[in-house]
């Protein structure tokens, strides 16, 4: 776990830092009036060593950055995770013809879809990670679904149709049955 050090800088706002792994140290200034500064500099003994970047972010940038440096862990982490033998984590590309345009998501469950996840809902640059049963679906929507292969196919199809195949008791079964 990386220590981040918090420091008021009065007038200015909060210097956020930490050392990395090299010794470089990386900072993040949110001042008072929104604006953020990313900064990165050496500890370096002698003064003439010292090596400065400063980087004014406004809120917009901020966040996509944070996004991107988030993203490549939650990519990572999904990866590892879709390693794992019984699990698939895939994405559903909403259309305007799919039967969940513009409906609530729903409880997978509701729908013979037990055991399966909607991990989360892409809309736009914005992710809403959780989405409760009443979270309206709209065409340009991705769906990140977890759950076994088969039930990952089922829930595309009732996303597509609004209709789930018949059963397959074996695939419903829970792993190692």
């Amino acid at each position: 776990m990386v220590d981040v050090r918090r420091v008021k800088l009065p007038g200015v706002g909060v210097l956020h830092s930490f050392v990395a792994e090299d010794g470089g140290k990386v900072g993040v200034i949110a001042h008072r009036s929104g604006a953020n500064d990313l900064i990165t500099f050496s500890d370096a003994e002698s003064p003439d060593e010292v090596t400065k970047i400063s980087i004014r972010l406004n809120e917009d940038e901020a966040h996509t950055l944070a996004e991107l440096l988030g993203g490549t862990q939650i990519t990572e982490s999904l990866a590892a995770l879709d390693q794992i033998p019984g699990l698939s984590i895939d994405w559903f590309a909403v259309d305007y013809d799919d039967h969940i345009a513009g409906q609530p998501l729903g409880a997978p469950a509701d729908h013979g879809l037990i055991g399966l996840t909607v991990v989360a809902v892409v809309r736009g640059e914005a992710a809403n990670p959780g989405p409760g049963p009443d979270f309206k679906v709209f065409p340009g929507d991705t769906l990140v679904v977890a759950g076994s292969p088969e039930k990952v196919a089922k829930a595309f199809d009732f996303f597509r149709t609004g209709t789930v195949a018949a059963r397959d008791a074996l695939a419903d079964a829970p792993p190692g049955n």
